[in-house]
């Protein structure tokens, strides 16, 4: 992915050696996530074994893969855990850096492949298992509340108050600042409709659980057997549950937005009612974070690699059945 910065294959191999055991083979990057500070890796150990190796920016990981290993042990099969290093732990911080290694799964993800209605059924009743679980007190003292702040949204504010002013820069960066002005009333519309959505739910005292929070089609894999997992647990957060069901019809990378997926989904989780305010403040605030992710990468990293796959994952959020048109539509469904 452009922008990611990473430790030398050399020196990936030799740690692997050191704190894991691991003789490699043969090490491959993977160009897989939107994740500016992760580098992931398929690595073939002298004994044929295969492993996935992220490599993630900073120490504060633990928390996210404490919570992975809990969920394994509670009997969750769809959750892969980490290998251990040779001192029992899960991960191992390095030169700035969380080294994570799990067994390497022979996959599709649900991009690729369209889930069957038993996978679905499944996927319902894994995340209702993730959200009625309660993390030991120590843990949940760890995991960031969901606050409903405006961060993103006043990042994105500020790139149009800051766009006319904007050297010409690369061609990407062109074709971003275009993009943005020929879709500013949308985008404002976005902006408007999540601070609207955060006041009104901020008001109510939903019921904050374990999320997920990035749980799309990228994030859950299916093996060749069929079998499937629930992948990077980097970045969860206590919230309401709409936190995760946002992503189930919620059309990232145009799927998932079928009402028949939707249908088994809900068949595994069971019924519970659905607070669409809190959905629809979720489906906009996430693309709102998306352009500014995409925005900062665009415009403050320098391009290094052609950028024409991560501009069409950013033009592909306003295409029809997409996630804008997702959002506007469950927003149109409330009185707010």
């Amino acid at each position: 992915m452009t922008g990611k910065r990473s430790l030398s294959e050399r020196h990936i191999i030799e740690y692997l050696n050191i704190y894991y055991g691991i003789e490699v083979a043969s090490l491959t990057p993977l160009l897989l996530g939107a994740d500016m500070n992760a580098s992931v890796y398929k690595v073939q150990g002298s004994d044929q074994k295969l492993y996935f190796v992220k490599l993630k920016r900073g120490h504060n990981h633990d928390t996210g893969v404490a919570i992975l290993d809990l969920l394994h042990n509670e009997g969750i099969q769809q959750i892969i855990p980490p290998v251990k290093t040779s001192q029992g732990l899960s991960t191992q911080h390095i030169d700035g850096y969380t080294l994570i290694v799990y067994p390497y799964i022979e996959n599709q993800n649900g991009f690729s492949q369209i889930l069957t209605d038993d996978q679905w059924i499944i996927l319902g009743k894994v995340l209702r298992k993730v959200h009625e679980f309660k993390l030991p007190t120590a843990i949940q003292d760890l995991v960031r509340r969901e606050d409903y702040s405006p961060k993103w949204r006043n990042i994105v504010r500020s790139l149009y108050d800051h766009m006319e002013a904007k050297p010409d820069g690369d061609q990407w960066a062109r074709k971003l600042i275009l993009f943005m002005k020929e879709h500013k009333n949308e985008i404002y519309r976005l902006l408007d409709g999540a601070e609207l959505l955060a006041q009104k739910i901020q008001q109510e005292a939903a019921e904050f659980v374990l999320c997920h929070a990035d749980i799309h089609g990228g994030n859950v894999l299916i093996s060749e057997n069929g079998s499937i997992y629930i992948v990077d647990w980097d970045q969860p957060v206590m919230a309401p549950k709409e936190r995760d069901l946002m992503f189930i019809g919620g059309g990232v990378a145009n799927v998932w937005n079928n009402p028949h997926e939707e249908e088994f989904f809900y068949k595994g989780y069971g019924k519970r009612e659905i607070n669409m305010s809190i959905l629809a403040y979720y489906r906009h605030e996430r693309i709102v974070e998306d352009i500014a992710e995409y925005a900062r990468e665009f415009l403050l990293t320098p391009a290094e690699e052609d950028r024409s796959e991560m501009h069409q994952q950013f033009i592909a959020m306003f295409e029809p059945r997409g996630v804008v048109e997702i959002a506007f539509r469950t927003a149109e469904k409330l009185i707010i």
